[in-house]
């Protein structure tokens, strides 16, 4: 497990980012915060985004030049329906001793390297959308090519983005993308549901979305403040008897948010298991 935070010692000598979508995106600027070289750093991104344009003008960064050239690290960072297209450009960015840092969701490293053939070192990774603050969570597996200079260089990316779980096997890959991966997605539902509760309850819809805003962010600074399990916060806040117990009763029946989530996850890696096709 990494912590959060990197340095520009950590950084890459060089690198290549193929996609710069929201994910793509959010990656790069923990990056450049953390000290990336604008001047080393090339984008591949045959539609970007016009804060992608402007990042590129203002930063110096290289935005789809006509002859790129191989970096110490490419990045993908395209959809996974895009692999296939794509993979003909992408395989001549790569170099005899770049490593490849794929963020796509059910690409394993067989169906990377089958598409792209000059590909040796190659990271697995899925991040989550809070690496665009510095607080992601990301999983990441590395294949046996892979150095220990290479794996050191993509703990130092992809910790600039948050916290870096490195897994001994890349099975476990898909249910990183089923937990966090599509994790924030989860926790942006409950935050819509909450709301609509309250509505329910009777409070004006501005207050509902803002405290049930609030309070979901607020437990999680709390979380992150507190060393203590999940189970024992959540014991604290709940007193015998009273109103959150009333809730919680309804919350963890047999068929109630464990079971609802559970099936969630399940779907999400099966999800990301065909994307594996």
């Amino acid at each position: 497990m990494t912590a959060p935070g990197a340095n520009a010692a950590s950084m890459p000598a060089s690198l290549v980012l193929a996609g710069a979508g929201k994910m793509g995106g959010a990656m790069l600027a923990g990056w450049l915060a953390a000290g990336l070289d604008p001047g080393r750093t090339t984008l591949i991104d045959p539609v970007p985004s016009r804060e992608i344009v402007d990042l590129c003008a203002e930063r110096g960064l290289a935005l789809n030049p006509p002859a790129a050239e191989p970096g110490a690290v490419l990045v993908l960072g395209i959809k996974p329906q895009g692999l296939e297209a794509a993979s003909s450009g992408l395989d001549r960015l790569i170099g005899r001793d770049t490593l490849v840092v794929s963020i796509l969701a059910g690409k394993t490293v067989a169906n990377l390297r089958e598409r792209l053939p000059r590909a040796r070192a190659v990271v697995r990774a899925m991040p989550n959308l809070p690496a665009s603050i510095g607080r992601g969570a990301t999983g990441a597996y590395a294949n046996p090519e892979v150095s220990p200079e290479q794996r050191a260089s993509a703990d130092g990316l992809l910790a600039a983005n948050g916290t870096v779980a490195w897994l001994p096997d890349e099975a476990q890959i898909d249910a990183v993308t089923a937990l966090s991966g599509s994790g924030p997605a989860y926790v942006f539902l409950m935050v819509e549901a909450l709301a609509e509760a309250g509505i329910a309850a009777g409070l004006d819809p501005e207050v509902a979305h803002r405290l049930a805003r609030a309070t979901v962010s607020g437990a999680g600074a709390l979380l992150d403040a507190n060393p203590a399990e999940a189970a024992e916060l959540r014991r604290n806040v709940t007193s015998p008897g009273g109103t959150t117990a009333a809730a919680l009763d309804v919350l963890m029946r047999l068929d109630g948010l464990g079971a609802l989530m559970r099936e969630a996850v399940v779907a999400a890696r099966r999800r990301a298991q065909e994307l594996a096709g």
